[in-house]
């Protein structure tokens, strides 16, 4: 059973009025957008995804307790586009839930697990052709020590690689389980103790067929452009290279420029529009019931100007 990480946190901190406008980026199986919604009474939610499973299985849900939201298929990169067709310049508040949701670990032909044997796949949109097949088979030595290391922060990337390019010498490399066989020949024992050997592996090369960090940052900048004065961001993230991310964005629209911190005055136009609400990761009692929490942050931002 798929258990939302951080979810009242998360939608308690969106501060909702009962006649706003919002959007749940990161629909998933509806955890999220079913709290907005018993909470949206006379506005709207727009929810996006990009995994038709997910849609069908929240439409329903999503259905009994309202009608007053659309479901797009679509990356959240996409944000301002789709909402901008459905003339919706502005809105009142987001949230972002980061990484692969449990239901598409636990479908073992996704790809998307080291635990079970499946092809190489971890697209995130079916319709897309590029996946993990394409980048473990194709990429050059160097990309792939590139990938480990920048999106996996893998100390063993280059043997990694190394090992990779040799066994694809001889023949394609086509499930999951044959890369792990591959990971595991590239690490000493004593590296495979603590975590799964290919966690690392297998979170960078998911970054990379899905453009995860890129997608983040400009969907990050379009949702605070667009909203509204008391509206909220809302952001859970489940790694160091995502929390990074929104950690470094917040900060940048929520604090005075360095140079200008010394005046002893500051003019209006220089002063922040946002402000931090919330840095929160879960409680004791919530990492015991999920494991996927231990590690997941919330981090929280609002618009205080125009």
């Amino acid at each position: 059973m798929h258990k939302t990480v951080l979810l009242n946190e998360a939608i308690d901190n969106l501060n909702i009025k009962e006649d706003g406008i919002y959007v749940d980026a990161t629909l998933g199986f509806g955890g999220h957008s079913g709290l907005i919604l018993k909470r949206v009474k006379r506005g709207f939610l727009f929810a996006f995804d990009q995994d038709e499973m997910a849609i069908e299985y929240s439409k329903k849900k999503l259905s009994e307790i309202g009608d007053n939201f659309e479901i797009i298929k679509s990356n959240f990169v996409n944000l301002k586009d789709e909402l901008n067709k459905r003339n919706i310049d502005k809105i009142d508040g987001i949230v972002f839930d980061l990484g692969v949701s449990s239901p598409q670990l636990d479908i073992p032909e996704r790809g998307f697990s080291y635990h079970n044997d499946a092809p190489l796949d971890m697209r995130m949109d079916r319709d897309k052709d590029f996946s993990a097949y394409d980048v473990v088979n194709s990429y050059s030595y160097n990309d792939l020590v590139r990938i480990l290391r920048d999106y996996g922060e893998e100390k063993y990337a280059s043997n990694i690689a190394n090992n990779i390019v040799k066994y694809r010498n001889e023949k394609s490399i086509d499930t999951t389980l044959e890369l792990v066989e591959i990971i595991k020949k590239s690490m000493p024992y004593k590296a495979m103790k603590d975590s799964h050997p290919a966690r690392k592996t297998f979170q960078a090369i998911r970054i990379e067929v899905n453009d995860e960090l890129n997608v983040l940052k400009m969907a990050l900048e379009e949702a605070l452009d667009m909203l509204n004065v008391g509206g909220r961001i809302s952001v859970i993230t489940f790694h160091s290279l995502e929390d990074r991310i929104v950690k470094e964005i917040f900060n940048k629209y929520s604090k005075v420029d360095s140079n200008l911190s010394k005046l002893p005055f500051i003019p209006k136009e220089y002063l922040p529009k946002y402000k931090l609400i919330a840095n929160i990761t879960p409680s004791k009692e919530e990492i015991e019931e999920n494991n996927r929490a231990r590690s997941s942050r919330l981090r929280v931002i609002e618009r205080i100007e125009d």
